[in-house]
């Protein structure tokens, strides 16, 4: 149970202000909703409260789970799979949509791998971006930091292999 003022993380869109509890009456029944501003966009969304496990809606990562974060991202033994861009493209959105952090990490890294081999297709700078500016809000709040530094250290990570 989330409470007024609390962030949390919604799946694909990153980390949003729970601004208030509403009870409202949806399909003829009265149900409570999450009202959540997504930070970044200022989009508004309406969250059942019992529908929070199976949207994925997530308290911000707790500072002992970044140094696995950071591991993620700096592990290099792992191996690309040469596949068509596009489903690479599916696998990588699915992955974003659980809104696990370590999810997250595991596209931003793959991304970044891929762009040394060879040309990333749009969409995959797309969602490069979008990885990076969802773990860079999140790691930021999470560590208390401006975001202009989680960047470059995250940055730094790549640029340093």
């Amino acid at each position: 149970m989330f409470k007024t003022g609390e962030l949390a993380v919604y799946p694909a869109h990153g980390v949003g202000v729970i601004e208030s509890i509403e009870r409202r009456e949806f399909n003829g029944e009265k149900q409570n909703f999450y009202i959540m501003r997504i930070i970044d966009t200022d989009m508004v969304i309406m969250i059942p409260t019992h529908n929070v496990q199976s949207v994925g809606i997530r308290n911000i990562v707790n500072k002992k789970d970044i140094p696995r974060v950071l591991d993620i991202l700096k592990d290099r033994s792992i191996e690309i799979v040469t596949q068509t861009w596009n489903k690479r493209y599916r696998e990588y959105m699915d992955k974003i949509k659980t809104g696990s952090v370590f999810e997250v990490a595991s596209v931003l890294r793959d991304l970044y791998i891929l762009k040394d081999e060879k040309p990333l297709s749009f969409g995959e700078k797309k969602m490069l971006d979008t990885a990076m500016n969802l773990l860079v809000k999140e790691l930021s709040i999470a560590r208390n930091v401006k975001e202009g530094k989680v960047r470059r250290d995250i940055e730094a990570l790549f640029d340093a292999s």
